[in-house]
């Protein structure tokens, strides 16, 4: 699975992210490290599942800093930045490391209402990712990423009744051309440029589970698309501007100590269900997260 997207789709299965109704209240902030490793030996080349002995094993491992403000308790603020290292376990082609894309995003809550003992809510999401390091975005499946500058427009709803809470989003994703260190490639035609078109992209995510003051376990069904782009051929190389389909299936825990509420741990699997241009992968990503409050705050209901 291309990296850009399986961190995507690992990152969105964790708490404090874009993609959850988690917010921080005024003047909190909240930080920490997300590491996460993920794993294929088979992959969909096109719509053929099949496996590639001359690579073996992909694996991909990433250590991530994320961050997340109040600046309301219904407006957030979020940034991450992850270093990822990639291996192959056989053939020629050696793994890559750096630093990938730096994303910002805001977070509002425009909605939030009781009717009985149900609580309803929605929210408004934006963000832009970008590289900060010149990593090569032509050498699939071993890159870091793949090059582009991204914004993104996200809706969200969120239903809790009690400690049961079920939350679904929809996103797309804007992704700017990127150029690569060849003057021609081919696609379904000969392009005589080294500026590849991006495909956008939407993303979809349903999640469900319980939502306690010191526990959040939830189930998370994910799906990646492309807006375009073309197929694998036959025995070749990935390409950037592939279309690279993936429905992820995983789990998301997160604890907060009890005696030390500041201090949260987070737990995550994926597994991939279903995929077009993309490897099968396993991951798995594990975190550490610390909040505090820069100004004195009157409310207990934190939700780092």
């Amino acid at each position: 699975m291309p990296v850009t997207i399986l961190l995507f789709c690992s990152y969105a299965s964790t708490s404090q992210t874009e993609v959850d109704a988690i917010m921080m209240n005024r003047n909190q902030f909240c930080n920490g490290l997300l590491y996460n490793y993920s794993s294929w030996d088979k992959y969909w080349e096109g719509t053929i599942k099949r496996s590639n002995e001359n690579i073996g094993t992909i694996s991909t491992q990433s250590v991530m800093y994320m961050a997340a403000y109040g600046v309301t308790d219904k407006f957030n603020l979020m940034v991450g930045l992850p270093y990822v290292w990639t291996k192959a376990s056989a053939g020629t082609l050696k793994g890559l490391k750096g630093v990938q894309d730096l994303s910002f995003f805001v977070k509002w809550k425009a909605v939030s209402t009781s009717i009985g003992k149900n609580r309803i809510s929605l929210f408004a999401l934006g963000g832009i990712s970008t590289p900060v390091s010149d990593y090569v975005a032509d050498y699939l499946p071993l890159s870091i990423g793949l090059g582009s500058t991204n914004l993104m427009a996200r809706a969200m709803f969120d239903y809790q009744r009690g400690r049961f809470t079920v939350t679904g989003s929809a996103a797309y994703v804007r992704r700017s051309n990127i150029t690569i260190d060849r003057n021609s490639y081919y696609d379904t035609e000969l392009h005589l440029t080294n500026e590849v078109k991006m495909p956008d992209a939407t993303q979809y995510q349903l999640r469900t589970g319980y939502r306690g003051k010191y526990l959040l376990a939830e189930a998370v069904l994910n799906n990646w698309t492309t807006r375009g782009g073309f197929d694998i051929t036959r025995n070749n190389m990935p390409f950037p501007s592939n279309r690279m389909n993936a429905t992820t299936l995983g789990v998301a825990l997160k604890y907060t100590l009890p005696s030390h509420v500041n201090l949260s741990f987070l737990a995550g699997a994926n597994y991939t269900l279903a995929g077009r241009n993309m490897g099968q992968a396993s991951s798995y990503n594990v975190g550490a997260f610390y909040a505090f409050y820069f100004r004195k705050h009157k409310s207990n209901n934190s939700t780092n």
